[in-house]
């Protein structure tokens, strides 16, 4: 899947889930590299429905969202889409 965020610097979110459910690949294009690698290894084989109560909601310094709340949309988005 391919997420556009909203109101980051990281301007692509890609990302896999398998069958079960669990999270793979997870690839930001543009942003603080290093912690997005960080978030992509965290959340690698995590169930999709626990990476998102873990990081909707966290804010970057003002901004009203950041790069781990934007993965939680495209996960949200992920699910309204293969339901």
């Amino acid at each position: 899947m391919e997420f556009t965020p909203k109101g980051v610097c990281s301007k692509n979110i890609h990302l896999e889930v398998d069958e079960a459910g669990h999270i793979h690949n997870v690839q930001f294009t543009a942003g603080c590299n290093g912690n997005l690698q960080g978030i992509g290894r965290l959340v690698e084989g995590m169930d999709i429905h626990e990476a998102i109560s873990r990081i909707e909601g966290i804010k970057c310094g003002a901004k009203p969202t950041s790069c781990p709340d934007q993965l939680a949309a495209a996960l949200k988005e992920y699910l309204k889409d293969n339901q």
